[in-house]
């Protein structure tokens, strides 16, 4: 009963000890996140990130691994025998047994001087493989960039809803308040009062559908930075968003992604392993040169020498230089050149693809930037010509001299404008920042 006791007493405390550190993972977060600080946390916490820096360090090790190749390799044994045997007497017949002890002691070395350029393109082939882990590295940074830009936009999308959503609600319950007023008064009929509050309830539900979406998408962002469910995640509201933006034209924007992206590079890269891996296939038909050498000497206690004079007595040198010529390889080096130029092949093609779709990916986001561009300042030509009839409208309710199903249709189009306006400006912004991504700009918080 006493151990249950301290070992309950210990868990209790073991676990209130974790929920007082749990917080001290998230104090140093930011109260709301700008647009740069969701990039440059995910860059550094994201999981999939971490783990191709993790292959990054591994091809890191294989690039050192292969330059000590070219270096001399020393190892050394030391061996101790016990042999216990018997053995037939000559001198007075029968067996006697015998044991003895002996001990052995190498040291050797080999150093490959020659091998037909292998070792020197193996070395060559880990850096560019390395530098292609760094690509990857940058390519999923780039990946992660955009997807956090389009959550953020969302998010900000769906709060300025929230806020015209709100304004709606408010013109309606005044819009109530005054149609009450009326209807106790005898101006409106009980049909009018009543489309108020279906409207004011309309307006409502929308309210409601924005919050909602907007708690949806701060949710998307969140699981994006990997926080914990526990953490109280906002944003903070940048103070302008430029709508629109100078940038620069289809044709030079596709060749900026070409000299910059890195999945271009990679596939650069990609050729270049492809050549050195033929040039490593070649190496097979060259004849391989390497230098040995031992030392060795061994002891045994069968001997009447002491242990120091039997080392020295057994104690030996040997050094030489091997050359191994291919004959005949079975077909091996020939079908390993074949299948090095393959490789090759597949490389160039797979980096033409790279280029051929980075340059359509490139001309869709100039398209559905001019498209948003035009279709954001269309939508903001609509909301101001709908926006002052609506004002006018309401005006002209007030004197009598419009009847409700006119407000309702005014406000109608007034809604609809402003949906679109905001659904508009948004996606101009997200499309502007995505487009000028491509071409090398940094995403900013402008």
């Amino acid at each position: 009963m006493n151990r249950m006791i301290v070992i309950t007493a210990i868990l209790l405390l073991t676990g209130a000890s974790l929920l007082k550190a749990q917080p001290a993972d998230t104090t140093a977060l930011p109260d709301k996140w700008t647009l740069q600080q969701c990039i440059d946390y995910a860059k550094q916490h994201n999981i999939q990130l971490n783990n191709l820096r993790l292959s990054r360090q591994s091809s890191r090790e294989d690039l050192l691994l292969a330059k000590a190749a070219r270096l001399p390799g020393v190892s050394g044994s030391a061996s101790q025998y016990y042999t216990h045997a018997r053995n037939a007497d000559p001198v007075v017949g029968g067996f006697q047994t015998q044991s003895s002890m002996a001990s052995n002691y190498s040291v050797s070395s080999n150093w490959t001087l020659y091998q037909g350029g292998y070792l020197k393109n193996d070395v060559r082939e880990k850096n560019l493989l390395l530098q292609t882990a760094n690509l990857d590295v940058l390519q999923s940074e780039n990946d992660i960039t955009l997807q956090i830009t389009q959550a953020y936009l969302n998010i900000l999308l769906a709060s300025e809803n929230i806020v015209y959503a709100g304004d709606l609600v408010q013109t309606s319950r005044a819009q109530l308040q005054q149609g009450q007023q009326q209807f106790d008064a005898g101006s409106i009929a009980r049909k009018d009062l009543v489309q108020l509050e279906a409207q004011l309830a309309t307006d409502q539900y929308s309210l409601v559908a924005a919050e909602n979406s907007y708690r949806q998408n701060l949710l998307t962002l969140k699981q994006l930075l990997q926080l914990p469910t526990s953490f109280d995640f906002s944003i903070a509201q940048p103070d302008t968003l430029a709508a629109e933006k100078p940038v620069p034209g289809l044709a030079t924007a596709q060749q900026l992604a070409l000299q910059t992206r890195p999945e271009v590079k990679s596939g650069e890269l990609n050729v270049a392993i492809a050549e050195v891996g033929l040039a490593k296939a070649k190496a097979g038909y060259k004849p391989t040169l390497s230098f040995g050498a031992s030392l060795a000497t061994g002891f045994s206690d069968n001997q009447s020498y002491s242990y120091w004079q039997q080392l020295d007595n057994n104690f030996y040198q040997r050094a030489g230089i091997t050359l191994g010529i291919p004959i005949f390889s079975n077909r091996a080096n020939k079908t390993n050149e074949a299948k090095a130029k393959i490789a090759i092949s597949q490389a160039k093609l797979s980096l033409q693809d790279t280029r051929t779709a980075l340059s359509q990916t490139v001309e869709q986001a100039y398209l559905n930037l001019v498209n948003t561009q035009e279709q954001y300042r269309a939508a903001e030509k609509q909301l101001d010509a709908n926006g002052e009839s609506y004002r006018i409208t309401v005006e002209q309710l007030k004197l009598g001299a419009v009847n409700m199903v006119d407000l309702q249709v005014q406000k109608n189009l007034y809604v609809q404008s402003l949906q679109a306006y905001i659904q508009a400006k948004y996606s101009n912004i997200l499309n502007r920042k995505i487009y000028a991504f491509y071409t090398g700009e940094p995403v900013t918080n402008e």
